[in-house]
């Protein structure tokens, strides 16, 4: 069986389609596990960050929250893709695995989906036309992925923001038991066998670490919000 990959945006009357087209600089990235949504805004432009953020309080109760004034990472209840009307509510129904997170931007919502057949690709498509949506297929190619790390964290979602120094940096320190417990060595000695600056090197680990942390945080804040039991069914037997 040939799995497809599929990148589906659409657009129509939602909450925060509304609130991306209406602060174009916004864009708005979303996990969800059908209990708890996390939404991670980034605003360009810092005078909209406080009209957006006021904007988004007003969908739902917010939990949790942090912010670098430019970013915000908030939990919101009730989920909102069992709404009526949500593309969620024409997906779950078919064949189809959707990979978070959903992305708005610029008045779009951008779905990406696993697709085990093409009848439920068009079986979907028919709905969003019968039901009024505007939509396009972005991306259509042979899926040549893991599905089982694509429903949990993407190598893209964690990686992409580290440059190859950051990388090879976090790689090295692993590889010399930095992290390990106890460590057997330290951030002197590896940048010395490296031959480079202690603190050049110390600043590329460093901001490795930060950049994983944070793309860590939205999938964490998930797991603290489900249920014990629900934790224990996602456990690997």
């Amino acid at each position: 069986m040939t799995l497809f990959e599929v990148v589906l945006k659409v657009t129509h009357d939602c909450p925060f389609a509304n609130v991306s087209r209406k602060y174009p600089s916004m864009k708005l990235f979303q996990w969800c596990n059908r209990e708890r949504e996390v939404m991670e805004v980034v605003v360009d432009k810092p005078e909209e960050y406080d009209e957006v953020r006021e904007q988004l309080s007003q969908m739902g109760e917010i939990f949790e929250e942090s912010s670098d004034s430019q970013r915000v990472h908030l939990i919101t209840t009730p989920c909102f893709c069992d709404l009526e009307g949500s593309v969620a509510s024409h997906i779950d129904p078919l064949d189809i695995l959707q990979v978070d997170p959903v992305v708005y931007s610029e008045g779009w919502e951008y779905h990406r989906l696993i697709i085990f057949r093409h009848k439920d690709l068009q079986k979907l498509m028919e709905r969003l036309e019968k039901y009024g949506f505007v939509f396009d297929i972005v991306r259509k190619v042979p899926f040549d992925g893991f599905i089982a790390s694509s429903l949990t964290l993407t190598a893209d979602a964690l990686f992409s923001g580290l440059t190859d120094k950051q990388m090879d940096a976090l790689l090295t320190a692993y590889r010399h038991g930095y992290y390990q417990l106890p460590r057997k060595t330290d951030v002197q000695k590896i940048a010395s066998r490296r031959r480079v600056p202690r603190t050049t090197f110390q600043e590329h680990l460093q901001k490795a670490e930060s950049k994983l942390v944070v793309s860590l945080v939205p999938y964490m804040q998930l797991f603290k919000q489900a249920s014990p039991e629900r934790r224990e069914r996602l456990k690997l037997k």
